[in-house]
């Protein structure tokens, strides 16, 4: 799979190192989960138990490889999630912090969205967007999601922001 910029795969695991990177960098965990790091070891679990085993139906997190370097620079995909009782599609996505603000996140968000509406046959998809978390707001509001409702989502507070198909 690939975009103007980008090369996505699977992770491997030869890929742990530039995940648990990721985890390691509180930047870059402020908005995810409670924003707490995870050491290497906390990040291996949920790579070995989580990550590479979460690969069904086309789902699951993918490796973002910069086309021109082969650079790792994040990951997104369309993960499943339940919000209040309801069974959700999310789009999710992480870059490390040196490829913030160039247009990375919605290139590779908007390749999931087309990716899980053509493709997964998926007609609904959200974002968990943290409210404080302006940035992913803007890739929302950029791959024409909005604001749905506010809710708490494992104990946080979160905006869930929507897309429909045909609407």
């Amino acid at each position: 799979m690939e975009t103007g910029r980008l090369h996505i795969k699977r992770y491997h695991p030869d890929d742990f190192s530039f995940f648990a990177s990721l985890w390691a960098d509180p930047d870059v965990v402020r908005y995810i989960g409670k924003g707490v790091t995870r050491s290497q070891e906390e990040a291996r679990k949920s790579f070995e138990e989580w990550l590479l085993p979460g690969y069904r139906e086309g789902r699951g997190l993918y490796l973002l490889l910069h086309k021109e370097t082969g650079f790792p620079l994040g990951h997104a995909g369309i993960v499943q999630q339940t919000v209040d009782g309801k069974k959700e599609f999310e789009i999710g996505y992480w870059l490390a912090k040196k490829y913030w603000g160039q247009g990375f996140a919605v290139e590779a968000a908007g390749f999931f969205k087309h990716y899980a509406s053509e493709e997964l046959g998926l007609q609904r998809l959200i974002c968990l967007i943290q409210r404080n978390n302006i940035n992913s707001i803007k890739v929302a509001k950029k791959l024409g999601m909005s604001l749905q409702k506010e809710t708490t989502f494992n104990t946080i507070p979160v905006h869930v922001y929507t897309w429909t198909k045909d609407h």
